[in-house]
């Protein structure tokens, strides 16, 4: 094998389900280079077979077009896995208002097939929580013994509460069959690969500053994240999912900083002309967010390693360039 993992551990062969998407098309690339024999699963509602094209002419790749939720296709695949990254899910405000129902199925049908899978196999199995299980949190910054804030009835639910599900699912799993599982919390991520329409700031910022039409900074721009590149999240990801720890266990950035500010940033980093326009704010959108890393930096030896400018310039470029394609 190539390039040894986070934590010093290498897999044979994994399963990455959501594989196609932005965080799982990275994740996918990474176990590759470290020599892993990779299966994606995807049934591209909001990956796309793009993101992976370039995989598939690796020897160790294969992509599965199929759905966590049929237990059927996790059950079908051939041979043994000793990883399961489950990343399928709707992650974007634009995607889970639109697929409300298929997210809460994926959260709690496609756990419960991935964790049987993972199970079945004797495999480590990660699940990829998220930073919106805290809701609009009432403490700052937000530890993992936080229980969050959520609307169970919001706009924002069917995201919130699949995850809060895949969560208690993933930990009965454990405490019932032994089941060797891992949570991780993903904050705000950034990086090639997003879709310009998916609704989320920093995609949506970019597409309009290379437009050369104005920003639009939600309510009065000063609600905060903490943004995370997304080499450093995968590095988060790998390093957990290498190690003996349970979760849940936060990964994301520790710079806050508030939407008018990331707006102005892009901006000066594109030479755009554009000009913000304030629009009006989603319901329950939360005021602030930002993740206290103690676990992963103290049990992992993990921080992100990106800095703001380094990664936006990334970013910027290959939005640049697929804009020109």
């Amino acid at each position: 094998m190539s390039e040894s993992l986070s934590g010093g551990r290498n897999w044979r062969r994994a399963l990455v389900t959501g594989g196609a998407g932005f965080v799982g098309s990275h994740l996918c690339g990474r176990l590759l280079d470290a020599g892993t024999e990779v299966v994606c699963l995807d049934n591209l509602a909001t990956g796309a077979r793009g993101n992976v094209v370039a995989l598939e002419r690796e020897p160790g790749f294969r992509f599965v077009h199929a759905d966590a939720t049929d237990p059927a296709a996790l059950r079908g695949l051939p041979g043994r896995f000793d990883l399961v990254l489950h990343f399928a899910c709707p992650a974007s405000p634009a995607d889970y208002l639109r697929l409300p129902l298929e997210t809460l199925d994926v959260g709690s049908t496609g756990t419960r097939n991935a964790l049987e899978r993972a199970h079945a196999d004797g495999a480590r199995f990660l699940l990829a929580s998220t930073s919106e299980v805290y809701g609009d949190p009432l403490e700052h910054p937000q530890r993992e013994s936080y229980w969050g804030n959520v609307n169970p009835v919001g706009p924002r639910s069917v995201y919130d509460e699949s995850k809060r599900f895949a969560e208690a699912l993933t930990t009965a799993h454990r405490q019932v069959h032994g089941t060797d599982t891992a949570i991780v919390r993903i904050f705000n991520t950034y990086g090639p690969r997003m879709r310009t329409g998916d609704g989320r700031a920093v995609p949506t910022f970019i597409a309009q500053a290379l437009d050369g039409v104005p920003l639009t900074v939600a309510g009065d721009g000063r609600q905060t994240r903490c943004l995370t590149y997304v080499d450093d999240t995968v590095e988060g990801v790998l390093a957990l999912a290498a190690s003996r720890e349970t979760g849940p266990m936060n990964i994301g950035g520790g710079d806050e900083i508030t939407m008018l500010e990331l707006a102005r940033r892009i901006i000066d980093l594109t030479g755009s002309g554009s000009r913000v326009r304030f629009v009006e704010r989603p319901v329950d959108d939360p005021g602030r967010r930002r993740p206290d890393t103690t676990l992963a930096r103290e049990r992992l030896g993990w921080r992100p390693r990106t800095d703001w400018t380094t990664g936006l310039e990334h970013t910027i470029g290959w939005f640049a360039q697929a804009v020109a394609a």
